[in-house]
This record gives structure tokens, C-alpha cells and sequence, in this order.
């Protein structure tokens, strides 16, 4: 299956051409893990875990890194204000290494909760110091970078191809920062940004640093910690590689951070760094920015409190292409949830009327919508298309085996977890007495037929045996009448 996908750097739909045949290496940029993750974010990482899903699902050997920044990311993305893991350490009473492992703890909850596959690698960024300070060093060596009392920064004039993933003019970005404030009266270029701050100057009281071979008069051992962009970088080199396929995030990082990936990671390596730039749009709410402080940052676990299932969530996503931008409501989440529960228990039906044991084969008839779905997925990861065929599926007329064949396949992308689903349900069943069991099979396929006077035939009969069912949006359940 030919694969398409928009590159971010070229600004349209490219074919798709791994450095291997069979092997892709995949850097996203994960959290900051100073706070809980709102659901816009959790929308990201969850568009990185269906472009996962599908690589795989077409058969490559995906190696897939996402970090967490502990250290390093300014309340500014372009290296100003406080380091957010010193901020979240202050508000909390806590150091930052334990700030940070609590909110990795309730993210990894989270991810766990909508699904999503456990990456290859999860690097935090403190475990990859020494590298950081050999990049950096490497650019020093080649004249990328200098030093002032206060940091190391990155040249950018030395990188002429520096806006070529953001499109903006670099002249226009010179004389527009020109009139900023610039709290380092040394650095070339207000535009230039840092790959390692010393402890001096606003960071003077940093809390998390290291030596350096880096010389300031202003700190011993060149003491201070690195900077956010030269992060990614180099956990990318180290765990992946110095060039990988493809590098996914979210569009705000577009012209700060992914644009000095860029320029660190080449003038370093001496070749191209991501031949496939992806990025995802944002969630927003009743059509306005995600906001912590406008009440609108919801955690997943307020989701859950409110009584929704975090599947739920996650088949929201579903709903909308990565490059689009998506509106949360209460109403849509209650849509969604309706509409999980309804494909569950369509699911189900398909597996009450077949044996499991035949049921991974997909048979020619089936094909034309195996091959729509495959399709919807090679469309730069279409996957609202892929979930509409999915429906077209449950509702064509196709044998139950068939049609449960597909969905199983297909929920290798979708991620609803309809086989555990499934299993948690036979496991709550399983001390009913299999003759039991077969009347409400029974019971399902007249349904299924519309012969509701065999339907009810068949309750009653459930009933004399000492049981009740009860008919859910999931699917029916048997109880043992007490």
C-alpha cells in the first residue's frame, strides 16, 4: 500500500519513502511533565499512537521515541522566564526530580487509560546530559555557537536554511525582534537562542544543574543546564539515529523549537536531521483555546469523575483528522461516548454469532472493505475516514464472521480495545452455566433476525433456569436471580 503523508517541510502530500525498506524511527516530542496533562494534549500523543498504530499496521518495525522534559523548558519558548519543572517544584513544595516523577506516574495512568501503545523509548531528558554537553560542544568546535558570561547560544545566521520548515522570512524575524527586550546584552542576535545556561545571571538559583567544560566567569566548571531544543536533539541522536523518517508534534512548535531542532541537529551531524515533518493541530474548547486559567484545561480524570468512560475520549479523537483542529464540547463527548457503546456492543453481536477460532480470516467478500480501510489509512493517516468504514462494516451484509474478522483487525489501528472488552465481559460471565449461556446466544441471533416472538422465548426460558438478562448499551448481561 503506497502511503502519503504532509510533510510539514515541503507544505504538501508526499509519498512516503522510509530510510529502510521495513524498519521507520519515529521521534515525538512528549510532555513537560511539571503538571497534569490536559486532554489537548493527550490529543496529540494520541494522533502519534495512531501513526504508530498504522505504520505498524502496514508491517514496519517501528522504533518509536517520546521523551519527557524534566529540565530545560522555559515558561517562554524562546528561553525566557522560569524553568516550568522549577516553577512546579516551587508551587508544590517538592524537588524538581520528584515533581517530575509524579506527573510522568499520572500521565503513564492516562496513556494507559486511552490506550495508547507504549513507545519504544521514553527518555527524560536528565538522563542524557553528558550528550547534550557533547553536542553542544561539537557546535562550538565547528563555530555554530558562542559563549557569553550567561549562556552558549546557537548562531542562527550561521544556519542560512533556518526558517525552511517554518516559512518565515529571516530578515523580517531579525528586524521584528530587534526592539525586544533582551535580558543577554551579549548574544549576537536577539533570535539566537541558548543551548546551555549557566548558573548565573535569572538562573542564578537554579535548582537542577551540572558541570560543564563550558567557560563563564560568572560560575566555577562551567556549571548551568541545557537548554529545551538541544534536548530533543540529542535524545533523536542517541536512541534513533542522526537522520530519522519521521518527527511528530504539535503545530506550536513549528517556529521555535522544530525550527532549532533543525538547525542544532544538522550544523552538529553534517546531514539532513527529519525527512518527515508531522504535526498535529490543536483541541480547542466551544471554539476557544485550552486554557488552564479560563477553566477549560480539563485532566482526563475530570472526564472520568463526570462519568465517562476514557475510551470515550479517545473515540472523540477518532472524529477528527490530526490536521485539523477539533472542538471539545460536553455534548460531543456524550455523542462519543453514545457512540462507543453502541459500537461495542455491534461488536459483540458479530462474536455471539461466530467461533473466534476461525474468525481471523477475512474472506474475499470481505476485501473491498479491508482494502477502503487500508486505503482511508494511507491517506496521510486518515483515520475519521478509516473509523466510517469501519461503521460500513457493522452495518453491511457481510457474515458475523466476517464482519467480526475486520473489526478486529481494524481496532489494531483504532485502538477501542474491543477484545478485552470483550474478555472482561466473558470473564464476568463465566460462572453461568454454559447451557445458560447458548440460550442468550440464541436469544442474540433471533434478535439479530427480528424474530422477537423466539426472542422472548428464549428470555423466558433464561428466566426458569434461575437467571435475569439485562440489555445495556454494551451489549446484553446475564445475572443469577437472587
Amino acid at each position: 500500500m503506497k502511503i502519503t503523508v504532509y510533510n510539514t517541510l515541503g507544505r504538501q502530500l508526499e509519498g512516503f519513502a522510509p530510510l529502510s525498506p521495513d524498519k521507520i524511527l519515529i521521534y515525538h516530542c512528549g510532555p513537560t511533565v511539571y503538571w497534569t496533562q490536559h486532554i489537548g494534549n493527550l490529543r496529540g500523543m494520541t494522533m502519534g499512537d495512531l501513526v504508530v498504530r498504522t505504520l505498524r499496521f502496514f508491517g514496519y518495525d517501528v522504533r518509536h521515541a517520546r521523551n519527557y522534559t524534566d529540565v530545560g523548558h522555559l515558561t517562554s519558548d524562546s528561553d525566557a522566564g522560569e524553568d516550568k519543572m522549577e516553577k512546579g517544584a516551587k508551587r508544590e513544595g517538592m524537588t524538581p526530580e520528584q515533581i517530575a516523577d509524579k506527573y510522568i506516574a499520572l500521565f503513564e495512568r492516562d496513556t494507559r487509560a486511552i490506550n495508547l501503545l507504549e513507545p519504544t523509548y521514553k527518555p527524560r531528558a536528565t538522563e542524557y546530559v553528558p550528550d547534550m554537553i557533547a553536542m553542544v560542544q561539537t557546535l562550538l568546535d565547528k563555530g555554530f555557537a558562542y559563549a557569553t558570561p550567561l549562556a552558549v547560544y546557537f548562531d542562527v545566521k550561521k544556519f542560512p536554511s533556518y526558517t525552511r520548515l517554518s516559512g518565515q522570512n529571516l530578515e523580517q524575524l531579525l528586524s521584528g525582534a530587534g526592539s525586544a527586550d533582551v535580558s543577554d546584552p551579549n548574544k549576537h542576535s536577539p533570535i539566537d537562542f541558548a543551548l546551555w545556561f549557566f548558573k548565573a545571571g535569572t538562573h542564578e538559583q537554579a535548582l537542577q544543574t551540572w558541570p560543564s567544560p563550558f567557560s563563564s566567569p560568572l560560575v566555577k566548571n562551567g556549571e548551568g543546564f541545557p537548554g529545551w531544543h538541544i534536548e530533543c536533539s540529542t535524545m533523536a541522536k542517541k536512541l534513533l539515529g542522526d537522520t530519522i523518517d519521521i518527527h511528530m508534534g504539535g503545530i506550536e512548535h513549528i517556529p521555535v523549537h522544530h525550527t532549532n531542532e533543525i538547525a542544532q541537529s544538522e550544523s552538529a551531524n553534517d546531514t539532513q536531521f527529519v525527512t518527515y515533518w508531522l504535526h498535529n493541530e490543536h483541541l480547542v474548547v466551544d471554539n476557544e483555546k485550552m486554557a488552564k486559567s479560563l477553566g477549560t484545561g480539563f485532566s482526563l480524570q475530570e472526564i472520568i469523575d463526570k462519568g465517562y468512560d476514557p475510551l470515550a475520549l479517545r473515540y472523540f479523537f477518532l472524529g477528527a483528522h490530526y490536521r485539523s483542529k477539533q472542538n471539545f464540547t460536553w455534548d460531543a463527548l456524550r455523542a462519543a461516548q453514545n457512540g462507543l457503546e453502541e459500537f461495542r456492543k455491534r461488536f459483540l453481536e458479530q462474536k455471539t454469532a461466530t467461533k473466534q477460532e476461525s474468525a481471523d480470516q477475512i474472506s474475499s467478500g470481505a476485501r473491498e472493505y479491508k482494502d477502503r480501510f487500508d486505503a482511508a489509512l494511507a491517506s496521510d493517516f486518515n483515520i475519521p475516514q478509516a473509523l466510517a468504514v469501519a461503521w460500513e462494516t457493522i452495518k453491511s451484509k457481510l457474515s458475523s464472521k466476517e464482519k467480526y474478522a475486520l473489526l478486529k483487525t481494524m481496532d489494531t489501528v483504532l485502538g477501542l480495545n474491543l477484545d478485552a472488552y470483550h474478555e472482561q465481559n466473558r470473564q464476568e460471565d463465566a460462572h453461568i452455566p454454559e447451557t445458560v449461556q447458548r440460550l442468550l446466544e440464541e436469544r442474540e441471533q433471533a434478535r439479530a433476525a427480528q424474530n422477537f416472538e423466539r426472542a422472548d422465548q428464549l428470555r423466558t426460558a433464561i428466566k426458569e433456569a434461575g437467571y435475569y438478562i439485562e440489555d445495556t448499551p454494551a451489549g446484553p448481561r446475564l445475572g443469577e436471580k437472587t
